[in-house]
């Protein structure tokens, strides 16, 4: 059976406010929902493991999706007891997956564990997808090099102009489409709050919470491709340290 891996923030505060985040549940349901009925079985992992906190705005009348509303109605607690990611072998694992949500800027964003798991699905080529404020768990993770691996790349994720919208640009530690770009990364994005997905190579990326069931239909389709090919490398050796920000 096919394993797929989702990594979730286990951040509850918008920096030292006394606002809530965490984990946006559209974004995680909808390419959960998606994974399980492909018979793929999913693992998600947390940095501090356990209970995930749940973005509040994301559980409004407003932005309950089709996907989060089943997620709730079938009272899964998957999202209850997560493990750990410094107990996670990324060799274990066909594809990755991050959800959104504010909380990811703040730990997901400079885990070192979780650069490790990233970096190993680079290396091996295996389908690494990201949504919205989840691109932040890219930010930490290397190639053999010592360089990003987003240098170069083209991606996606929450926009200037979106952040600034939902009123956080002034608390979120960075924005993170500039520290995209200042990691070398080729950024573009759609339409305000419009699916935007971007795909290049093993790297597939959403702008916004309306793009994380395109992420999810491409990372299946990128496992269904990738069926059978044998990964080149089994884990990263860390041969360099460079410090990009």
């Amino acid at each position: 059976m096919k394993r797929v891996l989702i990594a979730v923030t286990s951040h509850d505060r918008m920096g030292y406010t006394a606002e809530q985040t965490g984990l946006n549940l559209e974004e995680f349901a909808c390419a959960y929902h998606r994974f399980t009925e492909c018979s793929f079985s999913v693992t998600v992992a947390s940095p501090e493991g356990g209970e995930v906190p749940i973005d509040p705005r994301s559980v409004t009348l407003r932005a309950l999706g089709v996907d989060s509303k089943r997620f709730l109605a079938g009272e899964d607690t998957i999202l209850d007891n997560t493990e750990k990611l410094a107990d996670i072998d990324p060799d274990d694992f066909c594809a990755l997956f991050y959800p959104g949500g504010h909380g990811s800027m703040w730990d997901l964003a400079t885990d070192h564990r979780n650069a490790r798991i990233a970096s190993s699905f680079f290396e091996r080529d295996k389908p690494v997808g990201a949504v919205c404020h989840g691109c932040a768990a890219l930010l930490k993770a290397r190639k053999y090099d010592g360089y990003p691996v987003i240098y170069g790349r083209k991606l996606t994720a929450i926009s200037n102009t979106e952040e600034a919208e939902t009123g956080f640009d002034g608390i979120v530690p960075f924005m993170l489409e500039d520290r995209l770009k200042e990691l070398g990364a080729i950024f573009s994005s759609g339409n305000t709050w419009h699916p935007h997905i971007v795909r290049d190579g093993n790297l597939i990326t959403g702008q916004n919470p309306r793009s994380a069931g395109g992420v999810a239909d491409s990372i299946i389709r990128e496992i269904r491709r990738n069926n059978g090919r044998i990964p080149l490398c089994r884990a990263v050796a860390w041969r360099y340290v460079i410090n990009f920000f």
